[in-house]
């Protein structure tokens, strides 16, 4: 399990098992119970929060990841494999977490 790496998740009811994006440092993974996620969901809605993903990520279709709507989830909880996201597009996503969170660029 690795940062970038887009798996599926079981989520608490009445939630589902969905696709999501790990968010946790790699080097970190190792050593915790928990990571954190971003879910991934078929409603694209134009919002900086929001990474489109398509099917050039390894997705089967488009679709987009939520970081509005991060998680901390046990690592137990956490699944199949479906494919890694470039480097470029955790950069969006990196960016989409700064606007979610309300973090400033510049100090």
């Amino acid at each position: 399990m690795e940062r970038g790496e887009v798996r599926w998740c079981l989520f608490a009811p009445p939630d589902k098992e969905r696709p999501v994006v790990i968010l946790t440092h790699t080097p970190a993974i190792h050593y915790l119970n928990a990571v954190t996620v971003a879910p991934i969901s078929s409603s694209i809605r134009p919002v900086p929060s929001q990474v489109t993903l398509t099917i050039d990520d390894g997705l089967l279709t488009d679709c987009a990841a939520n970081l509005h709507n991060i998680h901390t989830v046990p690592k137990k909880n956490v699944g199949r494999y479906i494919t890694t996201l470039s480097s470029v597009r955790m950069r969006e996503i990196d960016l989409a977490i700064r606007f979610a969170l309300g973090i400033d660029a510049e100090p």
